[in-house]
C-alpha cells in the first residue's frame, strides 16, 4: 500500500515563499549598504575638496599678504625718493636764486665801474637804464670830440658790443645832448682761433731804417 504525504506535499510552497522572500530582503540590504558607502565617499570626496580648497585659500592669503608687505616697503621707499626730489629741486632753486642774486649785483657794480672809467673829460650823464642785455645812456658834452671818445672808451670794454649812437641834438650853450645804446654780456667769451699777428723785425746791425727829408 502506497502512502502519500499531503501533508509535507502541501507545506513546500511555503517554503519555497519564505526562500524567495529571504533573498530578496538580502538584496535590499546590499543595495543600501551600497548607498551607504556611496553616500560615505560623496562625504570623503567632499571633504576632500574643502581641504583643498582650504589649503588654496590660505596659501593664497599669505601671498597676498606677503605682496601687500612688499608694497607697504615699496611705498615707503618711494615716498623716501620723492621726498629726496623736492629736497634736491628746493635745494637747486635756493643755490640758483643766491647765483643769480649774484649775478645781478655783480653786474650793475661792473658795468658802473667800467662806464665811469670809459668817461672822458667834458661830458657828463644824466640818465642810464639798463635791463637783461641792453644799456642805453643819455647825457650831455660840451662837443661832438668828447661823445666820440665815450664811444671809442665804450668799444673797448670786452662785455659791451659796440655802441651805437641814437641821437645828438645841440641845445643852448653849445652843450650837445646824446643818447648811445649797446648790448652787454658777463660771460666768457669764446676762444677765437686762426688769429695772426704781426711783429716787426728788428733791423740789422749797421744798417739805419730809411728817413725822408722834406724841402
Amino acid at each position: 500500500m502506497i502512502k502519500i504525504n499531503l501533508l509535507a506535499e502541501g507545506r513546500r510552497p511555503t517554503a519555497v515563499r519564505k526562500s524567495k522572500s529571504a533573498e530578496l530582503l538580502k538584496g535590499q540590504d546590499f543595495g543600501q549598504w551600497l548607498l551607504a558607502a556611496g553616500f560615505f565617499v560623496g562625504l570623503l570626496v567632499a571633504a576632500f575638496f574643502w581641504w583643498t580648497t582650504k589649503e588654496e585659500k590660505a596659501a593664497q592669503d599669505e601671498e597676498i599678504a606677503a605682496a601687500q608687505a612688499e608694497v607697504q616697503a615699496l611705498a615707503s621707499v618711494i615716498k623716501e625718493v620723492e621726498d629726496y626730489k623736492a629736497k634736491k629741486t628746493a635745494l637747486e632753486t635756493k643755490i640758483k636764486v643766491i647765483n643769480d642774486l649774484k649775478l645781478n649785483q655783480r653786474g650793475p657794480v661792473r658795468v658802473m665801474d667800467y662806464i665811469s672809467k670809459a668817461l672822458p673829460e667834458l661830458l657828463w650823464l644824466d640818465r642810464m637804464t639798463m635791463d637783461d642785455a641792453l644799456i642805453t645812456i643819455e647825457g650831455r658834452a660840451f662837443n661832438t670830440n668828447a661823445v666820440a671818445n665815450f664811444i671809442e672808451n665804450l668799444d673797448k670794454v670786452p662785455e659791451f658790443d659796440e655802441p651805437t649812437l641814437k641821437d645828438t641834438t645841440e641845445q643852448a650853450g653849445g652843450v650837445y645832448k646824446f643818447s648811445i645804446e649797446f648790448k652787454y654780456s658777463f660771460a666768457p667769451p669764446a676762444p677765437q682761433g686762426g688769429t695772426e699777428s704781426t711783429t716787426t723785425a728788428p733791423a740789422a746791425p749797421g744798417t739805419t731804417a730809411p728817413t725822408s727829408t722834406a724841402g
